[in-house]
């Protein structure tokens, strides 16, 4: 059983609200979509499965409902509203994407915890992205490019982890209290509160942050992390090396690769070694210091010069140093570490007589359990649920 089995969440079906609903159905909570008539706008969403639209065929829909159950229900109908108040009463959650008023939900339940995911008329996850800031502090060091949005509904995806966050305090508040709580969740805050120092270190400094390519955003430009490697792809490697031990396990590295004798700054990385830990401020301060950190980047690029990314990242990693391979999204399945975790997971489709690859746990949980239970309802499925 996953951590949230024997709660009940209905969820009323919509885009900005579907990723707290998942995280919540595969953590073992029963959560019921409500869907309109003719069904949820997200089934009309592509990519389709064989490139063929239809309400069942919506990838978009397989992806964000998986473990949930699904009824369909006319809010302009007298008894189809009186059923929807019916299954809220069961509940200990309600989750929308509008303004919900709790004390007319919860009149006959104390308990219901309330969620609303709200955003601006007609706001997409590209213009909350834009408006709450996240794309300002997305791209490349060259700013006559124009920024990059971050794929894979990241708004939604901030919104909802927010949400999902709140709701399991509320809930175990109700353990205490026995009475449920609104939780109120502002889409455009979410996505603006990740802009780190974008936001506050405006208001606090009136700093403004550059792009920086595979970096963070900085008033003060950093240097560049990104490394060719000898196939032709990129690694991200990391943070300047700061303390004694990471300059000893550079050496350690080329000298393994057997590189040590044609890097011509191996004086450098054994002075980085008497070092317990070298600070930003060192760094700034001291023009020698400087050249220790510089010749640990050096030492990094003239390593990826003579071996292939995939090969830099495990490398790099076996000898305690940061490092990122930069992958295509459908190379990630087929990535080691992801394999051994069990991320890419079989979804049976009984109605389609086969079952398709779904991106997996998030997290490990060892005594109760993620897991995707079932993949994404049919429309009206579960009809029965209504009695």
């Amino acid at each position: 059983m996953g951590p949230l089995d024997g709660v009940r969440v209905i969820e009323l079906s919509h885009e900005l609200c579907a990723w707290a609903g998942k995280l919540m159905a595969d953590l073992g909570a029963d959560v019921i979509v409500v869907e309109p008539p003719g069904g949820s706008r997200q089934r009309t969403f592509g990519p389709f499965l064989g490139d063929v639209a239809g309400p069942e065929r919506s990838l978009w829909w397989w992806q964000y409902n998986t473990s949930k159950r699904g009824v369909v229900l006319d809010h302009t109908d007298i008894g189809d509203r009186e059923r929807l108040a019916s299954l809220v009463e069961s509940a200990d959650v309600l989750l929308a994407a509008e303004p919900i008023e709790r004390d007319g939900w919860a009149s006959n339940n104390d308990g219901l915890v309330t969620v609303s995911i709200l955003a601006p008329d007609n706001a997409t996850d590209l213009t909350l992205l834009s408006e709450g800031g996240p794309i300002y502090m997305c791209g490349y060091d060259d700013h006559t490019l124009p920024p990059v949005r971050g794929g894979g509904n990241q708004a939604f995806h901030t919104a909802c982890h927010w949400a999902t966050i709140a709701t399991l305090v509320a809930l175990l508040e109700r353990q205490q209290s026995g009475v449920g709580q609104h939780v109120d969740v502002s889409a455009l805050a979410a996505a603006n509160v990740t802009t780190e120092v974008g936001t506050y270190g405006y208001l606090a400094a009136g700093m403004i942050p550059q792009r920086q390519t595979g970096r963070h955003a900085s008033p003060v430009p950093s240097q560049p992390t990104q490394l060719l490697c000898s196939d032709g792809r990129y690694v991200n490697a990391g943070l300047l090396a700061r303390r004694g031990a990471e300059y000893q396990a550079t050496i350690d590295w080329l000298t393994e690769l057997g590189l040590h004798e044609e890097f011509e700054l191996m004086a450098f990385l054994e002075m980085g070694t008497e070092y317990t830990v070298i600070t930003a401020a060192d760094i700034e301060r001291d023009p020698i210091i400087l050249e220790i950190a510089s010749a640990a980047r050096e030492a990094q690029a003239f390593v990826a010069s003579r071996i292939p990314a995939a090969e830099y990242f495990v490398s790099a990693q076996q000898h305690g140093l940061t490092a990122g391979v930069i992958y295509a999204p459908d190379e990630v399945l087929d990535d080691p570490h992801f394999l051994a975790r069990g991320w890419p997971t079989l979804v049976e489709h009984p109605e389609l007589g086969t079952s398709y690859i779904y991106p997996g746990q998030p997290y490990r949980l060892t005594g109760t359990p993620w897991q995707i239970r079932h993949r994404a309802p049919l429309l009206g499925e579960h009809q029965a649920i209504l009695g």
